[in-house]
């Protein structure tokens, strides 16, 4: 018997286990040809993010180990005690006061200036003609350039005399209030160092929501104009909810910045060591500013008492920096939410 034919004489043959596995099997996309220069970036940018995670552990460890020895020598709880006594026999300094002051005085700036520098970059971004929009634009970033120390002696020489009035007011009006509240004299506080933290990062937080708010989809605020908003509502509706997660980022850069300042606040706090609930008086103090003012004439002790300081600083920068990633992880894209 021979092999069985078609109609048309043609012989069928029958598949090969072998096609047969092959036809069902799916079919495997090739991995597109990583060129040289594709390669050399790729390598060079991993490399980057490497170094900077060992930097960042090389530094907290520098810390660390001249830390511990003046830590081991303190007398007292390190975090809870109010003096600053690290020279003296035995040893006796906590940095409770000055967490305090850093923590105040960059909450309150970051209170005064997120206000102020969102409506700068909303009206750069949809109210001022666009020439208008770029000379504030230069302005603000001009602002982000002048030194620290220059901050410092503005604060020192004028702001200082032109606080008074202002908080001789508030405590006669508001003095109800216990954090108004002050009868002594007014200059030097902690409130007059928010005001000059308040200026400094005020740039810095302006100039990153002018970028976030200016790439707000032009669909969305049409389409709020078509259900018949009006610009404060399409900015209510459709651009502020698209620029939550950088208006966030942009906040804890402030606050990062406002709690580093050294020189700024130095000059324009009475120094002491502290915790008073009275914004408007005199005294006050912060980390960096204790660093920068007593790390010259301290001993060995009180030199590694300050890198303890700076350490819980550098601690106290990485928390914020955290949350404020897990809020912005958490919050929902606007893209996708549509609210």
């Amino acid at each position: 018997m021979g092999a069985p034919s078609s109609a048309g004489g043609s012989t069928l043959a029958e598949p090969r286990p072998r096609d047969a596995e092959n036809a069902r099997a799916p079919r495997r996309r090739s991995r597109p040809v990583e060129h040289l220069a594709d390669r050399v970036f790729r390598r060079l940018t991993i490399g980057s993010a490497g170094f900077l995670l060992t930097l960042l552990v090389a530094i907290a460890l520098f810390l660390l180990e001249r830390a511990l020895p003046a830590i081991n020598q303190d007398s007292t709880n390190f975090f809870t005690t109010r003096t600053w006594n690290p020279d003296d026999q035995p040893p006796v300094f906590g940095i409770a006061a000055l967490t305090y002051g850093t923590l105040v005085t960059s909450a309150l700036a970051v209170a005064m200036a997120f206000p102020v520098a969102v409506g700068v970059a909303l009206a750069v971004t949809h109210y001022v003609p666009r020439r208008v929009a770029q000379l504030i634009g230069y302005l603000v970033d001009l602002l982000a350039a002048i030194p620290s120390v220059v901050f410092g002696l503005w604060g020192l020489i004028f702001l200082v005399p032109a606080m008074i009035p202002l908080s001789a007011w508030l405590a006669r009006y508001f003095g109800w209030i216990p954090i108004f509240a002050s009868k002594g004299i007014f200059g030097k506080s902690i409130f007059t160092a928010s005001v000059v933290l308040a200026i400094m990062i005020l740039p810095i937080i302006a100039a990153i929501s002018r970028e976030v708010l200016g790439q707000a989809p032009l669909a969305h605020q049409e389409a709020a104009y078509a259900l018949g908003a009006t610009k404060w509502e399409m900015i209510r509706t459709a651009v502020l909810p698209y620029g939550r997660s950088g208006l966030i980022s942009a906040t804890v850069l402030g606050f990062g910045r406002a709690m580093g300042e050294t020189i700024a606040v130095a000059l324009v706090l009475s120094a002491n060591y502290e915790i008073n609930i009275h914004l408007l008086a005199p005294g006050g103090n912060t980390i960096a500013a204790n660093i920068a003012n007593t790390y010259g004439e301290a001993a060995a002790v009180g030199r590694g008492a300050l890198i303890a300081s700076g350490l819980v600083l550098f601690v106290i920068t990485l928390i914020v920096n955290f949350v404020a990633r897990a809020i912005v992880a958490r919050s929902k894209d606007f893209r996708e939410t549509g609210s």
